[in-house]
């Protein structure tokens, strides 16, 4: 199942207000592991951006004025999400702005439907905690010292982490040890019998093992019930 965990930053809070992305960041997941892949687009809002916005992601008007538009960047981001379910924290937030990208340029839009919050998981998770992105880290023990501002593309990284642990999907890239090994193995695989190369030899005495006999013949007759599995 292929996942893109997607994030993006803007001039604002409402597309509707004239709003817009300035930044998108996408990381790939593929089975609950991350492929490697990602993609980050810087945009040219084609306005001012506030400053009290370029306190939370850090990019100004002067960064962005040479940036491509969304509408040059479309095709690729539609690409590179192909029809891969989206992966979002707070994903009502992110989609309204990117489907208002789209509607702009008369593009069809994103359905909320592909979409997984990781905002409503958490809450079914675990109930009552925080489930801002930092206290959803912290929780997990996430690395945040890189976050000293918002990034799309290092929130989606971040989101991507976050995910992975509530779905428990994390543990999908570690090496299995020996004893999880076993228990992951098919059941052909565990009830296989293991042959020795050289058999080992019997430790009992002919002695011992006359008596043994003789035991077994005066409990059980000559006839025990292992001996007609045998005939």
């Amino acid at each position: 199942m292929r996942e893109i965990v997607f994030d993006t930053e803007t001039t604002g809070f409402e597309p509707g207000e004239g709003h817009r992305i300035v930044e998108i960041g996408l990381v790939e997941l593929e089975d609950h592991f991350p492929t490697g892949r990602s993609k980050q687009f810087y945009l040219n809002p084609e306005r001012d951006v506030p400053i009290e916005s370029q306190r939370v992601h850090g990019l100004s008007t002067e960064f962005l004025s040479d940036k491509p538009l969304f509408a040059h960047i479309v095709d690729e981001f539609l690409e590179f999400v192909g029809d891969a379910v989206l992966v979002i924290h707070n994903a009502g937030f992110d989609m309204k702005f990117i489907n208002a990208e789209l509607s702009r340029l008369g593009r069809p839009t994103l359905a909320m439907a592909r979409t997984v919050d990781t905002i409503e998981i958490a809450k079914r998770k675990i109930p009552g905690a925080r489930y801002s992105l930092d206290e959803l880290c912290k929780r997990f023990s996430i690395d945040l010292t890189a976050r000293s501002k918002h990034g799309a593309l290092l929130d989606a990284e971040l989101t991507a982490q976050v995910y992975l642990e509530l779905v428990g999907g994390r543990q999908r890239g570690l090496a299995l040890a020996p004893v999880e090994a076993a228990a992951h193995a098919g059941p052909e695989e565990n009830n296989r019998a293991r042959q020795r190369p050289v058999p080992l030899a019997s430790r009992l005495t002919e002695e011992e093992a006359a008596r043994h006999a003789a035991f077994v013949a005066s409990q059980l007759g000559d006839k025990p019930i292992w001996k007609l599995a045998e005939a």
